[in-house]
């Protein structure tokens, strides 16, 4: 009988739809569960006096937009990278504006012991000072250019532990591709595996910036946004950081074919930090020891043509060896208070040469990062630097912090179960259900009273 077929068509279809929503609030926590729901079509009457055939499943659906994905991945990367670069901007602003450690405490003690020892330019107490205080600023110099030095290294090894976690997310998207063709091809459903490949590729766009386009066979296929490829159907690429005689070189290999990238513009947590090393990091390192270089040169030149007693020259005060294991800047060894060539004629006393040390600090250096500048006022030229450097990326990720936010909340509007729209749905489709079941046992009724009038 049609009602029966009816009936149980659509009992049959209500406890499809149960068994969708009953998943649905099953994941109601779970992360990055999208959710699904059934989509009823009627079935047409196969003759024109009749009004139909009851219902099926048109399809199962999962209710994904691919445009909020793609926000939320692209805010992922942005987050990535600012997120990875603060930790080293903060230490590095905190230890050089320290005021006890800072490379301009020691510039200015080492130039107000030479200033004291204007008063008394024989005095060995006083210029003994002078190098006590030449020490102290080198090892001022020695201690931020070496954090400048530990951060170059800390960042090229985070970089290179990224990448396994980095390839191995890659490697399990191209599996997942292909089980997801092949169980789509069967006419299973595939959400779950959708699901999990849409997980990772959230992991991978944190750590490198990608475009995605989600293909018609089912398999997404990803790239970086310069449009190398990393993952096509069951292929996947691998990522190294090659040793060159320039420093490590960030390489993509895919199938027979390698690219060298800039790893300054792969955005992400690599490309956060590789444009860190790079824009603000190394300028940095050089920059202090362009202050190291130019103002132990001027020094020591200004010595040499000095006297320290009678007619003998001046020596060297300062060493300076970017290469040295012992620190880029020290007071040459042996160095003692009557080697200062305090005296412009060999005159005792006079300081004629003393006070063109002093005019040293009024001098202009040149540095990497910010060009022309007076001595004195260099490492504060650098705080500055840096500390507008800091402050620019601190709200950069404030902001990159909001959108990734509001891009989860419009994923979450679409993508995510709702248990109270899921409650309502579980009570109409349950009675559904029912009211079909009651139309069977109607349909029993009357084919039994059929029965009974032919009995």
């Amino acid at each position: 009988m049609t009602i029966t077929n009816n009936a149980l068509s659509g009992a049959l279809a209500a406890q499809a739809a149960l068994n969708t929503v009953s998943q649905n609030i099953a994941n109601s926590q779970t992360k990055g569960y999208t959710r699904q729901g059934v989509l009823l079509v009627a079935v047409a009457s196969e003759s024109g006096k009749s009004a139909g055939n009851g219902v099926q499943i048109g399809s199962l659906l999962r209710f994904s937009d691919s445009y909020k994905s793609q926000q939320m991945w692209r805010a992922a990367s942005a987050l990535g990278s600012y997120s990875q670069t603060q930790p080293y901007l903060t230490q590095l602003e905190q230890v050089m504006s320290d005021k006890t450690s800072s490379i301009s405490y020691g510039i200015d003690n080492f130039f107000k012991a030479l200033n004291a020892a204007a008063t008394d330019p024989t005095s060995s107490p006083v210029r003994q000072q002078v190098i006590t205080a030449a020490d102290s600023m080198s090892q001022q110099f020695n201690s931020i250019y070496n954090l400048t030095a530990s951060q170059m290294v800390s960042v090229q090894q985070q970089q290179a532990t990224i990448l396994p976690s980095l390839n191995q997310s890659l490697a399990s998207i191209a599996a997942l591709n292909k089980q997801i063709i092949g169980t789509g091809a069967a006419g299973s459903n595939t959400s779950a595996l959708i699901d999990q490949r849409e997980q990772l590729i959230d992991s991978v766009a944190s750590q490198i910036g990608v475009e995605v386009v989600n293909n018609p066979d089912g398999s997404a296929s990803v790239s970086l946004k310069s449009g190398q490829p990393l993952v096509v159907g069951d292929k996947s690429a691998a990522l190294s950081y090659q040793s060159t005689t320039d420093g490590p070189v960030l390489t993509l290999a895919f199938g027979n074919t390698k690219f060298n990238l800039d790893d300054t513009q792969v955005g992400g947590q690599i490309g956060g930090l590789g444009n860190y090393k790079v824009n603000t990091l190394q300028p940095l390192k050089q920059s202090i020891a362009d202050i190291a270089e130019q103002m132990s040169k001027k020094i020591n030149d200004q010595l040499a043509v000095g006297f320290k007693n009678g007619t003998d020259r001046g020596t060297p005060l300062l060493e300076f060896n970017p290469a040295s294991a012992t620190g880029l800047l020290q007071v040459t060894a042996g160095f003692q208070s009557s080697d200062l060539a305090f005296s412009s004629d060999g005159t005792p006393g006079d300081s004629g040469n003393l006070q063109k040390l002093i005019d040293i600090k009024g001098q202009p250096v040149t540095l990497a990062s910010i060009g022309s500048v007076l001595l004195g006022d260099a490492d504060t030229q650098l705080v500055g630097k840096l500390g507008v450097d800091s402050q620019q990326n601190k709200a950069q990720l404030k902001t990159a912090t909001t959108i990734r936010n509001q891009a989860e909340d419009d994923w979450k509007s679409t993508s995510a179960v709702n248990t109270d729209e899921e409650g309502i749905n579980l009570v109409e489709f349950q009675n559904m259900y029912q009211a079909n079941m009651k139309v069977i046992a109607v349909a029993n009724t009357l084919f039994d009273s059929t029965l009974q009038m032919f009995g």
